[in-house]
């Protein structure tokens, strides 16, 4: 995802928050804590887009798959899911739903039965069931004390 090697480090929220305090939700160099549920290895953005980055997405995904859940304060989610490289699915919930992309008949199922149906509005509480009931994410809150490889991002080329 770009980050600064030089600030690649373990550490447990109290240490992310002392280190990097204000600039945490910075948008051109936001920072990044990663973890493992489950079957998946994911990294949270703290502020920023730069998981939404169709480079970025595309890298990431290269042999495996990838799942991009962006939330914002407008409030809107949006949802990416790439495989090899390739994004398959691309929506927001700003206005009617339109996915772009091939969507996979499997997931266009399940896109239905969480009320996500192309062309009529975007109920706002169906993204992240989509993301839990088709792909088994979960993002598990640290433990007191618990470390996790953090750093903050460099800003996306243009």
């Amino acid at each position: 995802m770009g980050a600064d090697p030089d600030s690649v480090a373990l550490r447990d929220e109290t240490s992310l928050h002392d280190e990097y305090g204000d600039t945490l939700l910075d948008a051109d160099e936001p920072v990044v804590t990663t973890g493992v549920d489950g079957a998946w290895t994911w990294a949270w953005e703290q502020g920023g887009m730069h998981g939404l980055d169709e480079r970025i997405l595309s890298a990431v995904s290269q042999g495996t798959e990838a799942v991009v859940l962006h939330y914002n304060e407008k409030p809107m989610y949006w949802f990416k899911y790439a495989v090899g490289g390739d994004i398959h699915v691309d929506f927001h919930t700003l206005g009617p739903l339109a996915p772009t992309g091939p969507v996979p008949a499997q997931l266009e199922k399940a896109m239905q039965s969480v009320g996500l149906v192309p062309g009529r509005p975007v109920p706002l509480d169906s993204v992240l069931p989509l993301a839990e009931n088709v792909f088994g994410l979960r993002v598990t809150p640290a433990g007191d004390g618990e470390e996790r490889w953090s750093a903050n991002l460099l800003p996306l080329p243009e």
